[in-house]
């Protein structure tokens, strides 16, 4: 495989166009970025989310107050956890990226002196992690399981590259080269340096960042070895917990050194590892890292651990919504085919990674399997983390809630029917909004044939700079009719790749107004252009019940309901509840209605369903089977990323059939 430099086709601008998605850049713009900027100086009036896993309760986030600290500006003592510093870095990435379509004279300026605030907590060497410099000067790098040490350096990175792109911040890009000099000095196999790599991958995929907007080769090297070095030596965090102090009040984190190593991937070498196990964030970001870097150096055993991963992951460990990790115990995958609706994680930020992840794989191949997963993400399990007020969030995203059983099923109290103000682990917020400012960077991959493919169908008009110009206009998602005007310089050949979504096998393709019948090569169709060109792209919009395979016990014997990329819930608030008592009939045709005065404006869909009457409060807890006496009624469903945006209520997914 030869190794994969930045294509020379690429895009220079993206303008989203969609409805949809601008209504959720301008709503990060306008509210969310503002209100997380009044959290994190403590400004603002709200409630942290009780967690029952105690991760941090406290009306407070103190981010920028431990970077002042840091920097000398402020006295005080380091709050929060040792990656505080990432809801800060997370934040200022999202804020580069909205520059590049909605500029803000205000912002610009918080964000100036932002940077140079972190350019003065910064080491002289580079070092910069708030928690160490404040309080453990003397334990730097030397309790690498629990620090996040490296994973916060990584965000701030990615935060540098980002805004050094979107605003020419030289400033921002040197903190970031300083960081990454640092570790570099720190980190390897010569003699005096740290064996090692941090329990939480991130630094990986940050480092490849670096290596392409700097093209420094070192960056890349390391971003290697920290994916090589990973599991090589199994003792390697009890090595350095030992050196350091092995006792409980030596914790940086408590309890986190209950998880075995499959938590932290690190039982093994990447390349022995079959299948992801673990953290679900640090998986997709392990595998994120591993995609980037595979691209550039061609190694094969990270190459076939991606794909290896990958199929795990969407085959057999992922929910319908796109979401992964089945288990509130370690935020954590558990075992193929263990996909619980109501006692699952679903984290928004495993959600957002797998859409990372997914970019990447565009990247090594050109299948469309990738950009189904990424669509999946974007309208379903990454977007319903936040409201449509854009000023609350879901850490944890079911697929059946009960206000109830959160409230007093100990096993449930992490489902939250209602979204959180916040929250003393806040990764999911920001990570959110850097996803949504950033889609535009989602939608075209260039292959290194230069061929243009275009995935994802989000309105917009983008220019490449060959010179060619795509216009790309619909009502998606909520209508199937995307339009193509492709403006092709006189002279040039270009190939444009178009994807066939796997939820719709059954589509029509008119070129230039005549219909065509092309063959579907891994999901995309190819046209050759040689002239300004307009296509037709007409995909099949019908809803469909969908059923899990029958190894998954949660959905055996039920449906769930999507329509396009969208997939259906059904709520409270439409429907008398309990929710599990309906019986959904597959038989008889749902009906579609776009409301665009409910939710923002969402397409509903009515199925034909049963319902029995509920059994008297005094009957009998157990008695013998009775013939079904079911009445006919209808089931309301709302796209699942809008429930609990109303009235606190049940929610459910999947339906009895």
């Amino acid at each position: 495989m030869p190794i994969k430099t930045a294509s020379e086709l690429q895009t220079t601008n993206v303008e989203i166009t969609a409805d949809f998605w601008r209504r959720y850049r301008e709503l990060v713009v306008k509210e969310v970025l503002p209100y997380q900027w009044q959290v994190m100086n403590d400004q603002a009036n709200i409630s942290i989310s009780v967690d029952p896993q105690n991760n941090g309760q406290d009306k407070n986030s103190h981010a920028v107050a431990n970077l002042k600290i840091a920097a000398g500006q402020m006295t005080g003592h380091h709050y929060g956890f040792p990656f505080q510093d990432t809801d800060v870095y997370k934040w200022l990435e999202a804020a580069a990226y909205s520059f590049n379509y909605h500029p803000n004279a205000d912002l610009r300026t918080i964000t100036d002196n932002l940077v140079d605030l972190i350019a003065d907590a910064q080491d002289d060497d580079g070092y910069l992690s708030t928690y160490f410099q404040i309080d453990a000067p003397e334990r730097k790098f030397k309790w690498l399981q629990q620090s996040h040490e490296l994973y916060t350096m990584g965000h701030y990175i990615e935060a540098g590259v980002a805004y050094y792109q979107a605003t020419g911040n030289h400033k921002a890009l040197a903190i970031a080269t300083r960081m990454a000099d640092c570790i570099d000095r720190n980190f390897g196999l010569t003699d005096g340096k740290i064996p090692g790599y941090d329990g939480h991958p991130e630094i990986e995929l940050a480092l490849a960042r670096l290596y392409e907007v700097t093209q420094d080769q070192k960056y890349l090297d390391l971003a290697h070895y920290f994916l090589t070095q990973r599991g090589q030596n199994p003792d390697f965090f009890d090595q350095q917990i030992a050196k350091d102090g092995d006792s409980d009040d030596r914790d940086i984190i408590p309890g986190m050194r209950e998880p075995d190593l499959t938590y932290f991937l690190a039982a093994e070498p990447i390349k022995d590892q079959k299948v992801p196990q673990g953290h679900a964030v640090r998986v997709v970001y392990l595998c994120t890292g591993m995609a980037y870097v595979a691209r550039y150096t061609g190694d094969q055993d990270l190459l076939a651990a991606c794909h290896r991963f990958w199929d795990d992951l969407v085959k057999r460990q992922m929910y319908v919504t796109g979401s992964i990790g089945a288990t509130t115990s370690g935020e954590a995958l558990t075992y193929d085919y263990d996909l619980p609706n109501d006692t699952m994680y679903g984290e928004t930020c495993a959600a957002v990674g797998m859409a990372f992840f997914a970019r990447q794989m565009l990247h090594l191949d050109a299948k469309a399997e990738y950009a189904d997963v990424l669509e999946k993400e974007l309208f379903n399990g990454a977007l319903s983390g936040m409201s449509l007020d854009g000023k609350h969030f879901f850490y944890v995203n079911p697929l059946e809630a009960d206000p109830k059983a959160s409230r007093l099923n100990p096993g449930k109290s992490h489902v939250l029917t209602h979204r959180a103000d916040w929250f003393g682990c806040a990764c999911c917020p920001a990570n959110l909004a850097r996803l949504i400012t950033s889609v535009d960077q989602y939608l075209y991959t260039v292959t290194d044939q230069q061929t243009i493919l275009s995935h994802q169908f989000i309105a917009n008009r983008a220019t490449f700079n060959n010179g060619v110009e795509i216009d790309q206009t619909n009502h998606f998602p909520w209508a199937g009719d995307i339009h193509y005007t492709v403006t092709v310089p006189q002279g040039l050949t270009t190939k444009l790749g178009l994807r066939i979504p796997g939820w719709s096998p059954n589509f029509t393709l008119k070129v230039n107004g005549k219909d065509v019948d092309p063959t579907v090569d891994h999901g995309f169709v190819y046209l050759t252009l040689t002239a300004d060109t307009t296509i037709d792209l007409t995909l099949d919009m019908t809803v469909k019940f969908m059923q899990a395979n029958n190894r998954v016990s949660a959905d055996y014997g039920q449906v769930a309901v999507q329509r396009g990329p969208i997939v259906y819930a059904a709520e409270e608030a439409d429907n008398p509840a309990p929710l599990w008592q309906y019986r959904v009939d597959p038989s008889v045709a749902p009906t579609y209605q776009y409301d665009k005065k409910l939710l923002n404006g969402v397409g509903i869909v009515t199925v034909a369903a049963t319902k029995p009457a509920s059994d008297a409060s005094d009957a009998p807890l157990y008695q013998p089977l009775q013939l079904a006496n079911d009445m006919a009624t209808k089931l309301k469903l709302i796209p699942y990323y809008a429930w609990a945006n109303r009235e606190n209520g049940q929610m459910r997914v999947w339906f009895h059939r």
